[in-house]
């Protein structure tokens, strides 16, 4: 391993830790992969712990990969996600729960299609207990170790009886299969070392140290599986940022994280505040937000890095001229005065937003100027299945000899369904884009299909809902123009192949820096997002979102909204802030008032 970069002082007091519980809270650019990386060095080269006996969990394949690079793993050292670890325990032990060592790896796909059999086989109805619906109360009972019925009780969709016989229904199935689905590699370990306690003790045997990574993003069924191992010996070393907490969605909990001396009370706390990343005025812009959170440990990230320039922030008519700001600030590689950015390629941009819903009009404002750009984590815009559904609606209403349109409904809906769109539609060609759509939504209940057949259902509907505001900008003249902006928003190919501007959620850019970064739709209803208002963990975990969002620029930082600012933008001390299109002095402090506010709408 090249263990040659150096050191700072609180990185090297967590590296060298002898043993015994350890708990590392790293803040946002702080050096956590390096000093995790330097640990394992330690403990193999230092302590000189054979490599068979060290367990290193990761949350992904290409962080393990990452680490195992700059480790120079030895191959006996297991470096891995929680779920190839629990994937190789039941290799070994898939006899115990009625399985063969080669049993199936059922993804989400395989899961939903045998939820779909079941609920078709107790004659569920599809509108209230559909394979998504269904998919959530699985994922539930067995990520958090609850009961069916409970887990029913928080969806309102399903009796408890009913969620009760699915659930030992798809247990059923799944032994049938000889499978297991996605969240059994984590929970079914756990019963095993429930249920067998000699198997508990050899695997407990097997490790005297156990790091893992991103330990904030842990669920109650990852918490318990390594609660289990380590109890005895206690040389856990973990490493997090409870200010990154970001995926409550997918059942993580924080407070795992900042309860840790509470479940290992001998443990030794570092914390990890200098910044490698930021400039000075982003990092205090970071700190002004994230400080407003209470329920959280707390640190101040600073940086001997040059000061840097302030934030800038845009205020939009609506999304149309953010996007267009967004690119053509871009494409200048400079900020608004003229300064010293320029020439910042677009590889080391990126553009990111709270939902992926927000990424239509910055992709076709990205086309139209002729920009480059790569989408990370998700699926183009109009290139999505609920889009292209939606869509194929619309050109048969244009085009009624349209086949592929065609297909594509009668594929997709029931057969009742489908014979109505192909009636109806080819009769509305002078039907505004926007009443059309409202049509087939109500006509075939597609908000309820989303919602009963896709755990994203959510973000799904937002989709949808992106594409009816934009549609609502064309008249009855102008379906034929909507289909032609589609259509080449589908057809678009990045001319220079890899490269080009980024574009991802907040959720994807976790993990990743950017010399310049744009965070578009920093208003109010967006971020803080609409369902967050009203609830105090909901709004701590949305302004843990703007802090990963602030966090992922290096040098430059650009901010933008559409009609309503977000309360975050007022929680960020004025003196950090530029803001680019306002009647005020350049010493202006806060946000502007209402009435001082001038908009740059050319």
């Amino acid at each position: 391993m090249n263990s040659s970069k150096k050191m700072n002082e609180r990185q090297a007091e967590a590296a060298h830790h002898t043993g015994g519980p350890l708990l590392i809270a790293a803040g946002a650019g702080s050096g956590k992969t390096h000093t995790l990386t330097e640990r394992l060095h330690y403990l193999l080269n230092g302590l000189r712990v054979p490599p068979e006996r060290i367990l290193a969990i990761t949350f992904t394949n290409k962080a393990a990969e990452e680490m195992k690079r700059r480790a120079s793993a030895p191959k006996e050292l297991f470096i891995g996600t929680f779920h190839s670890f629990g994937a190789r325990i039941l290799r070994a032990e898939a006899r115990r729960l009625g399985r063969s060592a080669g049993f199936t790896i059922f993804d989400e796909d395989d899961a939903s299609s045998l939820l779909k059999r079941i609920g078709k086989n107790r004659n569920l109805p599809k509108e209230t207990c559909g394979p998504a619906v269904l998919a959530r109360i699985m994922g539930k009972v067995k990520s958090e170790f609850i009961a069916p019925e409970t887990a029913a009780k928080n969806t309102r969709d399903i009796d408890p009886e009913t969620a009760r016989a699915v659930y030992d229904d798809y247990e059923a199935a799944l032994r049938e299969n000889n499978a297991f689905d996605f969240d059994d590699l984590i929970e079914k370990p756990v019963q095993l070392f429930r249920d067998h306690p000699a198997v508990l003790a050899l695997y407990r045997g097997k490790y005297d140290h156990v790091l893992i990574d991103e330990y904030q993003d842990i669920n109650a069924a990852q918490y318990e599986l390594v609660r289990m191992l380590a109890h005895e010996h206690g040389n856990l070393s973990v490493v997090g940022d409870d200010a990154q907490s970001i995926y409550a969605f997918r059942g993580a909990d924080f407070r795992n994280f900042l309860n840790f001396e509470r479940d290992w009370p001998n443990a030794k706390i570092v914390l990890l505040e200098e910044n490698y990343r930021s400039t000075p005025l982003i990092l205090e812009a970071a700190n002004d937000v994230i400080g407003n959170n209470k329920t959280q440990r707390k640190k101040n990230l600073w940086t001997k890095n040059a000061q840097g320039e302030k934030i800038s922030v845009y205020a939009a008519k609506d999304e149309y001229a953010e996007a267009e700001w967004i690119v053509k600030t871009a494409i200048m590689g400079a900020r608004h005065n003229g300064g010293t950015t320029k020439g910042t390629p677009l590889e080391s941009c990126a553009i990111i937003y709270r939902t992926n819903a927000q990424s239509r009009p910055i992709e076709q404002a990205l086309i139209a100027a002729g920009v480059p750009y790569r989408m990370f984590g998700g699926i183009r815009f109009y290139e999505r299945k609920e889009i292209k559904d939606i869509v194929a609606g619309l050109r048969l209403a244009a085009n009624p000899l349209d086949s592929v349109s065609a297909d594509r409904l009668n594929k997709n809906f029931s057969k009742g369904k489908s014979r109505m769109l192909l009636s109806a539609l080819p009769a509305m060609s002078t039907i505004a884009p926007a009443e059309i759509i409202d049509y087939f939504l109500t006509n075939t209940n597609y908000m309820d299909y989303l919602k009963n057949n896709y755990r994203n259902a959510q973000e799904r509907i937002e989709n949808v809902q992106g594409l009816l505001a934009f549609a609502r900008a064309f008249t009855q003249t102008g379906l034929i123009a909507f289909l032609e902006q589609a259509t080449l928003a589908q057809s678009h190919d990045n001319p220079s192949g890899k490269t080009g501007i980024n574009l991802m959620s907040i959720h994807m850019s976790k993990g990743l820096e950017f010399d310049t970064v744009f965070v578009a739709g920093v208003g109010e209803g967006t971020l803080p997002h609409h369902r967050a208002l009203g609830s105090g963990g909901e709004m701590e975990e949305e302004r843990r979102l703007m802090y990963v969002a602030i966090t992922r620029a290096a040098k430059n930082l650009y901010m933008s909204f559409a009609n309503i600012p977000s309360r975050f933008l007022y929680e960020i001390s004025g003196d950090l802030v530029e803001f680019v299109n306002t009647r005020s002095t350049a010493n202006r402090q806060g946000m502007p008032d209402e009435e001082e506010m001038w908009l740059d709408y050319d």
